[in-house]
C-alpha cells in the first residue's frame, strides 16, 4: 500500500504543479484582476493538493500521523494569507500571493522531510513575515514621504552593514550574521530593499550625470562593505540591480555597457585576492577533480538531480542528507532528486511568472519612484534565485546565496515575503491609477460632448442632414470655376 501510495503521488504532483504553472502564465491573458479571478480559484486548489499529497506520503513513509497537525496548521496560515489578502486588498496582484504561498508550501514539505526542527522554526517564521506583510500594502499606498527620505536608506544601509563587518560573527570565512539577544539575523537581506528604495529615491526625479554619480558613490559603499565582509554573493545581487536600475532610469546603454565592464574587472580582482573564490572557480571548472574537497557539494548537487528524473525518486527515496547544507545552498537539488525535474523545471517557471508580474507593474505604474522600485525589487528577486539555482547547477560558481522562499532561514524568509508585500502595495497603486485615468477618460468625453452640443446649438456644427454651409453653398450655385463666373 505504502509503495502504490508513493509512486502514484509522484505524477499526481508533477500534473498538479504543471497545471499551476500553466495558471501562472494564462493569468496575462487577462488585464484586470476580476477577469482573473478563475486563474486564481484553480491555483489555489491545485497548490491545496499538492501541500495534501506531500504530507500524506510524509505520513506513510515516516510512519507519523503527527504530521498531518503539522499539515494543518500550515495549511490554516496559508488559507488564512490567501483569504485576508483578499479580503483587505481586493484589488491587489493575487499572483504574487499565491505564488507567495506556493513557494512556502514548497518549503515546508521539503523542509520536514530533511529537519523536523529546521521546519518547524521555518514555519514560525514564515508565519510571523505573513502577519507582517499584511500591514506593508497599507503603508506603501498611505505614506508618501518614502521617496524623500534616501538619506535615511543610506544611512540604515550602509550602518547595518558596517555593524557585520566590525561585530558579525564570521561563518565558513565569510561575515554574514549577527545576534542580538540571542536572536541570530543576516542584516543584509534586509538591506536589499533599503538598497532599492535609496536608488530609485535618488533617481526618480532627475537622472543625470550628477545624480547617477552620487548614487554610484552610495551604492558602491554597499558593495564595498559586502565585499570587505567576503559576502560575494550578496555583493554581486546588488551590483546588478544597480546597474540595470541606473539603466532603466536613464535609458542610457553607456552605464549598462560602464557597469557590466565594471562588474568583470570587480570579479577578476576578486578571483586574485579572495582564496574561497578560486577554490569555487575550481570547483566550478572541473568538480570531479576535487570530489574530495571543494567539489564535494556540487558534485553531489549534480548527482542528486540527475538521479532523480523526471517524476523524482519520490520523499524519503533519495539521499539529500549526503549533500552538505543541503538545507539552504542546494534545496533545489534536493527538490529535484525527490519530487523530479519536472517539479523543480515548474518552480523556476513560478519564480520566473513572479519577475515577469514584478515588470509589468513596473512598466505600467505612472511614477517613477515606484516604477523603479517595482523593477529592482524583480531584479534582486529573479537575480538571487538564478545565482541559487546556477550554482547548484553548475552553470555558475557556487555564490553561498538562498533559494527565495524556500531555503531554510529566517532572514532570507522575512525580507523575501516583505518584498513580495511591497510588489503588492504596488500593485494597488497602478490600480488606483488605472481607475483615475479611465475616471479622467470618462469625463473628458462627456465634456467633449457637451461642447459638440452646444456647438451644435450655436449653428457651427454639421446640421441633421450633415451639410455645412459651406457645403450647402457651393451645392447650390456658389461659382466653383472661372467659367462660371
Amino acid at each position: 500500500m505504502e509503495l502504490y501510495i508513493s509512486e502514484f503521488s509522484k505524477y499526481a504532483i508533477a500534473l498538479l504543479i504543471a497545471l499551476y504553472t500553466f495558471e501562472s502564465f494564462a493569468v496575462f491573458r487577462f488585464h484586470t484582476e476580476r477577469r482573473r479571478e478563475g486563474v486564481y480559484v484553480r491555483q489555489y486548489i491545485y497548490m491545496f493538493l499538492i501541500h495534501l499529497c506531500c504530507f500524506v506520503v510524509i505520513c506513510f513513509e515516516t510512519g507519523n500521523i503527527i504530521y498531518l497537525f503539522f499539515y494543518a496548521f500550515q495549511q490554516i496560515i496559508l488559507f488564512a494569507a490567501t483569504t485576508l489578502y483578499k479580503m483587505i486588498y481586493p484589488t491587489c496582484n493575487r499572483l504574487l500571493v499565491n505564488n507567495m504561498c506556493l513557494m512556502l508550501s514548497v518549503s515546508f514539505i521539503i523542509l520536514t522531510r530533511l529537519s523536523e526542527d529546521k521546519a518547524k522554526k521555518q514555519f514560525v517564521i514564515a508565519t510571523l513575515a505573513l502577519i507582517i506583510s499584511l500591514f506593508v500594502p497599507f503603508l506603501i499606498h498611505k505614506i508618501r514621504l518614502l521617496k524623500h527620505l534616501k538619506w535615511l536608506y543610506t544611512l540604515l544601509g550602509v550602518g547595518a552593514l558596517a555593524v557585520v563587518l566590525i561585530l558579525g560573527q564570521t561563518t565558513y570565512g565569510s561575515k554574514l550574521s549577527y545576534s542580538i539577544a540571542g536572536i541570530t539575523f543576516q542584516p543584509s537581506e534586509f538591506v536589499k530593499i533599503l538598497f532599492v528604495l535609496f536608488i530609485a529615491a535618488s533617481l526618480y526625479k532627475s537622472s543625470n550625470f550628477f545624480d547617477v554619480f552620487n548614487s554610484a558613490v552610495f551604492a558602491a559603499l554597499h558593495v564595498i562593505i559586502l565585499v570587505c565582509s567576503k559576502d560575494l554573493g550578496t555583493a554581486s545581487i546588488f551590483f546588478m540591480t544597480y546597474v540595470l536600475m541606473v539603466f532603466v532610469a536613464t535609458g542610457k546603454y553607456i552605464y549598462l555597457f560602464l557597469g557590466f565592464g565594471g562588474g568583470s574587472l570587480a570579479a577578476y580582482l576578486a578571483y586574485s585576492v579572495f582564496r574561497h573564490v578560486q577554490v569555487r572557480v575550481q570547483a566550478f571548472i572541473d568538480p570531479w577533480s576535487v570530489i574530495d574537497s571543494a567539489g564535494y557539494q556540487i558534485t553531489q548537487s549534480l548527482f542528486a538531480i540527475s538521479g532523480g528524473g523526471l517524476f523524482g525518486l519520490g520523499l524519503y527515496k533519495g539521499t539529500p542528507e549526503s549533500i552538505p547544507f543541503v538545507e539552504a545552498d542546494f534545496i533545489f537539488s534536493s527538490i529535484a532528486e525527490e519530487m523530479g525535474l519536472i517539479f523543480a523545471i515548474c518552480l523556476i517557471l513560478i519564480c520566473i511568472s513572479s519577475f515577469i508580474m514584478f515588470m509589468n507593474i513596473s512598466m505600467k505604474m505612472k511614477d517613477k519612484f515606484y516604477q523603479l522600485i517595482a523593477f529592482g525589487l524583480g531584479i534582486t528577486y529573479i537575480f538571487q534565485v538564478f545565482l541559487t539555482i546556477g550554482g547548484g547547477c553548475k552553470f555558475i560558481p557556487l555564490t553561498g546565496v538562498t533559494l527565495p522562499f524556500i531555503s531554510y532561514g529566517g532572514s532570507s524568509m522575512l525580507t523575501c515575503v516583505l518584498m513580495f508585500a511591497i510588489g503588492i502595495g504596488l500593485s494597488i497603486i497602478r490600480e488606483e491609477e488605472r481607475e483615475l485615468q479611465k475616471l479622467k477618460k470618462k469625463k473628458r468625453k462627456k465634456r467633449n460632448k457637451a461642447e459638440e452640443v452646444a456647438l451644435s446649438e450655436e449653428g457651427d456644427l454639421p446640421d441633421a442632414e450633415g451639410e455645412s454651409e459651406y457645403d450647402e453653398w457651393t451645392g447650390s450655385g456658389y461659382p466653383q470655376s472661372k467659367d462660371e463666373i
